[in-house]
């Protein structure tokens, strides 16, 4: 029998060598080189037309030629989760599914496959759990469990036996950290293991059109763990995010090839699983009867739709010589430029004192439009006066002081009029023209004229 030809890459640059070392001499990265198999090589020798190469037929075909015939999608019965996959399943797609441990990421594919499982063939592969596990998982959300094939499997060779023999629509494998491919010889988790086990699921997933689920470990820094290639060779890649402190799930879309990215989906976690959750601005904005300083109300943009979320910015005194500077929801960097653009363009030095910066409800605000609510929130807090419960900010601030428009701008509005704001401060442009029922909208070009607006509202 042929030997098994193996060869030792570099993860970081791809710069390949003929044995082990420590670091690599490219990038000279430590601990970045990994064996990986390349197969057995055909009789012959290195003779390329022994090989196969030659006299073989060709695939290739005229673009005008291929049937763009777009495939239905699978609905899985949660429109949220639906939302977050640009419109529900799309046959022959890899969907990575990644969070913290303890967030519901097996769950909620537990759900979803015993769903869809009434209606077509499915199949549920775990590597992590005992299959006794999973019933008593299923029996306790009481979940039907009828239709659900099962199976405890880490070898990549028999989860693709068992594809072959049962033909599944849907596929979950948890996790494609503990599956491992027999010809390579490090152990399952590494890189070498986790590229090539994906590459293969992924690779039979196109062939026979199934729609398949991987279920990815996070580091600690909240990013997908293995090789940065598995989020290139995947379809759509979802975080689940979370506090153990918190009953809400967020669901968010970080690549998407069939909708769009960034898209949110909120869930609340519960004794019968993930629930999802209607209308996440109504969550966001449970407020207390009293209002304090230093709360106000932004509308961001999350995907496809409006989102109304409470920000909260508390400024005191500093008895350190290094003030702290705290974001969280909110980027730190941008939280430091925008104090610089306060004191600058809007003569209000806070740079000696302590600046803590909250989004409600533990959602992760990505964009810019979150920068005139947060000036207004610091303005609040540091001369201790309420802001008016009903008003609503949005707006991108610049480094000299401009108020820049945001997209959207008139869906946001009347996203906030639903739920009964009747105030506004936003970017002049996006003004609406023909004006808001029942709202009252101001428009500014400068920082300075925000700051007006809002001592007029004081």
């Amino acid at each position: 029998m042929a030997k098994v030809r193996k060869a030792f890459v570099c993860t970081e640059c791809g710069e390949d060598f003929q044995k082990w070392q420590g670091q690599c001499a490219s990038c000279k990265s430590w601990n970045t080189v990994s064996e990986i198999s390349l197969g057995r090589p055909e009789r012959g020798g290195g003779n390329v037309r022994t090989m196969g190469y030659a006299g073989e037929r060709s695939n290739v075909q005229l673009l005008r030629d291929i049937k763009a015939d777009e495939h239905p999608r699978l609905a899985t019965g949660m429109a949220e989760f639906d939302r977050v996959l640009g419109g529900g399943l799309v046959p022959g797609s890899a969907i990575l599914i990644g969070g913290n441990p303890g967030a519901g990421k097996s769950t909620l594919l537990l759900q979803t496959m015993c769903k869809l499982a009434a209606s077509m063939p499915a199949l549920y592969v775990t590597g992590e759990e005992s299959l006794h596990q999973i019933a008593m998982r299923a029996q306790r959300l009481k979940l039907g469990t009828d239709d659900l094939k099962l199976l405890a499997e880490t070898n990549v060779s028999s989860i693709l036996a068992a594809i072959e023999q049962h033909e599944p629509r849907l596929v979950v494998v948890d996790s494609v950290q503990a599956t491992f491919v027999p010809d390579i010889s490090s152990a399952p988790g590494g890189v070498a293991q986790v590229r090539e086990s994906a590459a293969y699921l992924i690779q039979a997933a196109k062939q026979k059109g199934f729609v398949l689920f991987l279920v990815g470990h996070v580091t600690k820094d909240g990013s997908l763990a293995g090789p940065k290639v598995l989020e290139h060779m995947i379809d759509s890649s979802i975080l689940l995010e979370g506090s153990h402190d918190s009953r809400f799930r967020t669901l968010r879309g970080q690549k998407n090839r069939f909708g769009a990215v960034n898209e949110l989906g909120v869930f609340a976690m519960t004794e019968q699983g993930l629930k999802e959750v209607k209308n996440p601005s109504a969550i966001f904005l449970s407020r207390g009867e009293e209002m304090t300083p230093g709360t106000v109300v932004m509308v961001v943009w999350e995907g496809t739709r409006p989102l109304l979320v409470e920000i909260q910015a508390l400024v005191d005194d500093s008895q350190l010589a290094n003030p702290r500077r705290v974001a969280v929801g909110l980027e730190q960097n941008r939280l430091a430029l925008l104090l610089a653009v306060l004191h600058r363009h809007g003569g209000l030095h806070i740079g000696s004192m302590d600046v803590f910066v909250n989004v409600v409800g533990g959602v992760k605000v990505l964009e810019t439009s979150a920068d005139l609510a947060l000036l207004m929130a610091l303005v609040s807090s540091l001369k201790n006066s309420v802001l008016p419960r009903d008003l609503v900010v949005f707006g991108e601030v610049g480094l000299g002081g401009e108020i820049r428009p945001v997209p959207s701008g008139q869906e946001r509005l009347k996203e906030a009029a639903k739920h009964g704001f009747t105030k506004a401060i936003v970017p002049r442009a996006n003004v609406p023209r023909e004006g808001i029922a029942g709202m009252s909208v101001v428009a500014v070009d400068k920082l300075s004229g925000a700051l007006d607006a809002l001592e007029d509202m004081l």
